[in-house]
């Protein structure tokens, strides 16, 4: 899954990041509604934080806009602005969650994983296929009950694979909803990531390689 933080204190900034990296989602950043505009324009995003007093204005304005238009990506806002009347405007204006700062880190991340959740269709909090659990809550993984050390960017690979079960996921699928836009799409990240994860699997495979398209799961036999 993919973020977009939105927020002018460097500091905040990179916290906020860095916290919602350390539970597999993929983050970009951007300073001001100018350059959080051009991102959202480019890329897909199953969740935008968005600061509300930006140095362009504030967000609830650009938010606001693009419902008119049929925008339905989750938006969360930040805020030192904490009065009931703060809170009804951006819930009016097309905000679906707002945390008033200063805030834990570990909460915002908690209710950014639920707001992806929510914009993934329904997608249970709990994915299984053949002998694989995967809790997105606990982000943990079990293969036939045994509990696998996976790291971050391992889980939302699998996570992924795993939402789009027996289907072929390209490798630009993956680099797209797993990686931020750091990620160069002409190397082998995806491939050095789907070893790793075969590896943690175990046998027998479930990852499977198709030719020249990408990777899909396969259940195992019996």
């Amino acid at each position: 899954m993919r973020v977009l933080v939105v927020e002018d204190d460097e500091d905040l900034r990179v916290a906020v990041s860095a916290g919602l990296r350390s539970a597999a989602l993929a983050v970009d950043s951007a300073a001001d509604i100018a350059a959080a505009d051009e991102a959202l324009f480019v890329n897909s995003y199953d969740c935008v934080v968005f600061d509300r007093m930006l140095p362009d204005g504030d967000s609830v304005g650009y938010v606001r806009t693009r419902r008119r238009e049929g925008w339905a990506v989750p938006v969360l806002f930040l805020t030192a602005r904490d009065t009931l009347a703060d809170r009804v405007e951006g819930f009016e204006h097309g905000g679906d969650d707002y945390l008033v700062k200063p805030f834990a880190v570990a909460e915002l991340t908690a209710r950014v994983l639920s707001l992806c959740r929510r914009a993934g269709t329904g997608r249970p909090p709990v994915l299984r296929y053949d002998d694989v659990e995967l809790d997105t809550g606990r982000r943990e993984v079990r293969r036939a009950g045994v509990l696998l050390t996976l790291t971050a960017k391992e889980f939302s690979v699998l996570e992924y694979l795993m939402s789009r079960a027996e289907h072929v996921v390209s490798r630009s699928e993956l680099i797209e909803h797993c990686w931020d836009s750091a990620a160069d799409p002409m190397s082998n990240v995806v491939d050095v990531t789907i070893k790793r994860l075969r590896t943690k699997l175990r046998r027998p495979e479930l990852v499977h390689a198709v030719r020249g398209q990408g990777y899909r799961l396969v259940r195992t036999a019996g």
